[in-house]
């Protein structure tokens, strides 16, 4: 059969059933079109266009495609692929960029329809499309842009910026991004390169009583099938609790449905993926541990042998029942939240390849140097023989902090000599990685007769499921932050991480505080309500300020920037008639007795180029755009100097890329690496500075572990403080809009500001009313990503995002984190708001509003 591909005419004889995603991406190396979910159909990523259609590749037939036209973003030509990619880079409609093509392509076949869409018309054409990243707005603004200047039959520039600090510089290399022309690791192909697949339990709980390997031994094609036995050294590994085996061997007990018991290295990924289906298990299938209350019981069977408590953090001052007792307004309310899938368009994959007597990884993991340690310990091997190099990936939020297939790749490649790429399919991607904790907590607050809170009473319970991640972090995160933005005079808190069968949860924006954020807002606004005080005004009153403590009894020294949110929404809260409002803090960095550090390099390479090296993932979040601001704002150099790199060989350590940390932590170790450069171009041109290097640290070791007996309690080097705004439909209780005044300390980049609370408040939206992943027995009851609720374009309110700038005295510039808060308040307000709509209080997540809305009370 023939078609035209990208203008070109083309033959094909294979296969009638290849899907063109495949063909596209496997035989004519065209890397666009991304494989987000496939053969899913629910992300939009692979999206190209067949004749005036954008259409899933991943579904759409080679059988299909005779005598159609396909067109890819590399077939565009060079017009519209600048005024797309230029649109995208001016509006800030691109972060992590992986599910940007194809809304590129389905925005140019509705352009071709419709040439001057509005608003309500793009955002129905790109329902296949999701985005985690954005929230939608600023890419509808984007495709209005391309359509306004293809309608018109102008151009776009790419826009220029001078990289000083608070400038709308144009996100670092986004052009690719828009193009699908940045390689992620799945994109990117090595001569000789083989594929590897692996077979993971059956059970969530189970005894591995033998692994039969045979038949798939005996197919063509498979290379290698490698068992737990291989790993030359320790395969058990962890970011904090080493306790998560990679492989689990005949006679161990499986912990989940995706612990791995062995993988396939085959010529193809089609072959290993085959072979894996041939794999015969011998099971003593067991009953899995699923709910986190009876895991607790002293009868409950054991996750790891031992106690099924991971970690329990406990915070109190004074006595909160005397207290209760003389308070004039007290409430008590049990909240559940739920688990949450991270939704990243681009599921894991790594690279790696054998180096000499070592081996070289490719990662997309949220902290090479986290992963290098790891990939150490599994081969063996001293870390200088271990060389991971961060692509920046499609997307993280907490996600790809723990290893997923980079060891598997790497344990591949070292010992078969040969380069070795594994990757998960969105069903493997979501059985496999850790998600947002579920979290069940009991709250009993109370305020005195003035609307002075006086007490805050909290237990929380955390699923922390298979294995440990970060799950203490997370609940004692929780227990940190359980007094939420206020001043409570006296505390009492208990947090609790709990094994169980069930899928880990980990790492993901917001932490732990978003949950504990829900559950304390609904019971203030309770407050209000019995005492007949106003809504914002008592939130004002009880807000933190500078000399107040949190919930851990740190003293807020400087920053506190609550009430400045609070202001910036109060005339829009009085005059809206069904509002929910909420406030939130985050901390910035890890803490809690845990150094927070950096380093970073800026080498003169040439007259024409000057090399960054720091050790923080690039995710869609900007922090590349962050270092080169920080480096050209010191220096007075051009932006179009500036080359960004993240590679284990430079030793510029960083720790995970969590914790909303890396722009302070790699802003102060560039201020730092600036100093000598700065002092050299006073009396030197650049070009005489070439060949030389120019390091910085910055390091905060001075927080306090919990529970120390310190004259001073320092859990956090900073804070961010936000207030949100939940406005309903007057006539059906929907979400209408949301206002977002959060404080960034300094705001280094409005459009990355912008961005990144548009992108949390879509995030903190789903996860109040549509997100949520049901387990039943252990196992996920569905992995189809259109399942996870993840909201589309068209279901997203209007946003409306207010900057606020009380500098923090530690942040570079004093700026603060922002990318977590965004979320903290959003579930609380949305809460609140529906509650002066129908007069019911939520105590569950979601809160699922009905098609037709709701009813007023």
């Amino acid at each position: 059969m023939k078609f035209l591909l990208n203008g070109k005419e083309t033959e094909y004889d294979g296969d009638p059933d290849l899907d063109l995603m495949t063909y596209l991406r496997e035989q004519q190396g065209i890397i666009s079109p991304k494989n987000g979910c496939a053969p899913q159909a629910a992300c939009g990523c692979c999206v190209v266009q067949m004749g005036d259609k954008g259409v899933l590749s991943c579904v759409t037939k080679m059988g299909k495609v005779a005598g159609q036209a396909v067109t890819t973003t590399e077939g565009l030509g060079e017009y519209r692929q600048a005024v797309f990619a230029n649109s995208f880079v001016a509006c800030g409609g691109v972060q992590c960029g992986f599910c940007i093509p194809g809304i590129v392509m389905q925005s140019n076949a509705l352009i071709g329809k419709n040439p001057e869409p509005s608003r309500a018309e793009i955002e129905k054409a790109l329902q296949p499309n999701l985005c985690r990243c954005t929230g939608y707005k600023k890419i509808v603004d984007s495709v209005q842009m391309a359509a306004d200047a293809i309608r018109l039959e102008e151009e776009i520039a790419l826009p220029k910026g001078n990289g000083q600090i608070g400038t709308r510089q144009p996100k670092y290399d986004a052009a690719k991004l828009v193009l699908g022309q940045h390689k992620y690791v799945d994109d990117i192909r090595i001569d000789g390169m083989k594929y590897g697949a692996i077979k993971f339990s059956d059970h969530p709980r189970a005894r591995v009583l033998g692994i039969n390997t045979e038949l798939a031994e005996a197919m063509p094609g498979v290379l290698r099938i490698l068992r737990a036995e291989d790993f030359p050294g320790d395969r058990t590994i962890g970011l904090i609790k080493q306790d998560w085996p990679q492989m689990i061997a005949v006679g161990e007990t499986t912990k989940f449905v995706g612990s791995a018991l062995a993988l396939v290295v085959a010529e193809s990924d089609e072959i290993a993926r085959a072979a894996v289906a041939e794999i015969v298990v011998d099971y003593e299938v067991l009953a899995p541990i699923t709910d986190m209350h009876d895991a607790l019981k002293p009868d409950s069977p054991s996750v790891h042998g031992d106690t099924n408590m991971l970690s329990q953090s406990i915070t109190n001052r004074g006595n909160w029942q005397q207290t209760k007792a003389h308070s004039a307004f007290t409430t008590h309310g049990v909240f559940q939240t739920q688990m949450i899938e991270h939704g990243f368009m681009e599921p894991e994959a790594a690279i790696a390849y054998p180096a000499g007597d070592g081996v070289e990884v490719l990662s997309q993991g949220q902290g090479v140097y986290e992963d290098r340690a790891q990939i150490a310990k599994l081969l063996g091997l001293p870390l200088e023989k271990v060389r991971v190099i961060m692509v920046p990936n499609g997307g993280g939020f907490g996600g790809k902090e723990d290893l997923s297939v980079q060891g598997h790749a790497a344990l591949a490649a070292y010992l078969m000599q040969m380069p070795v790429k594994v990757r998960l399919t969105r069903h493997e991607s979501i059985a496999f990685h850790p998600k947002r904790h579920p979290i069940w907590m009991e709250y009993d607050i109370g305020c005195d007769e003035n609307g002075m809170l006086t007490y805050c009473k909290v237990e929380f319970v955390g699923d922390t499921g298979a294995h440990a991640s970060v799950g203490m972090k997370v609940l004692e995160r929780s227990a940190g932050h359980a007094t939420g933005a206020y001043n409570f005079p006296v505390t009492d808190v208990v947090a609790t991480a709990v094994y169980t069968n069930n899928l880990p949860c980990g790492a993901m924006r917001g932490f732990g505080v978003n949950q504990a954020a829900f559950g304390l807002e609904s019971l203030i606004d309770d407050l209000c309500e019995q005492g007949g005080f106003d809504r914002w005004q008592f939130r004002f009153d009880n807000a933190l300020e500078n000399g107040h403590m949190t919930a851990t009894g740190q003293v807020i020294e400087g920053g506190a920037g609550a009430k400045a949110t609070l202001l910036a929404v109060k005339d829009a809260f009085q005059s809206a008639k069904y509002a929910g409002i909420a406030c939130g803090i985050k901390n910035t960095g890890i803490g809690n007795g845990m150094p927070d550090a950096s380093s970073a390099k800026v080498t003169v390479v040439s007259a024409e180029k000057v090399l960054i090296d720091h050790g923080w993932t690039e995710m869609g979040q900007g922090v590349n755009t962050i270092a080169l601001q920080v480096v050209c704002n010191e220096t007075g150099l051009s932006p179009d100097l500036i080359e960004v790199v993240i590679d284990t060989n430079a030793e510029q350590e960083a720790g995970m890329t969590t914790a909303s940390r890396a722009t302070s932590l790699v802003g102060n170790a560039l201020i730092d690496a600036c100093k000598g450069l700065k002092a050299d171009l006073a009396t030197h041109d650049l070009s005489e500075l070439v060949g030389r290097s120019y390091e910085g640290r910055y390091i905060v070791d001075w927080t306090t572990k919990p529970g120390a007996m310190v004259e001073k309690v320092y859990t956090h080097y900073s804070y961010s403080y936000a207030t949100q705004l939940v406005i309903l439909d007057e006539e059906n209780g929907t979400v209408k809009k949301i206002i977002a005044a959060h404080d960034a300390g300094k705001i280094f980049n409005p459009t990355l500001f912008e961005g990144q609370l548009e992108g949390s408040i879509h995030m903190g939206l789903g996860y109040a009313i549509s997100e949520g992943m049901e387990m039943v027995e252990g196992r996920p009851k569905s992995t189809m990503l259109r399942q996870m609720g993840i909201l589309r374009a068209k279901e997203m309110p209007e946003m409306e995002i207010i900057g606020v700038e009380v500098p923090d005295p530690h942040g570079p510039y004093g700026a603060k984190g922002v990318g977590e808060i965004g979320l903290v308040p959003t579930a609380g307000a949305v809460a609140n708001a529906l509650y002066q709509f129908d007069g019911v209080r939520r105590h569950e997540l979601p809160m699922r509003i009905p098609r037709g809305g709701l009813k007023r009370k």
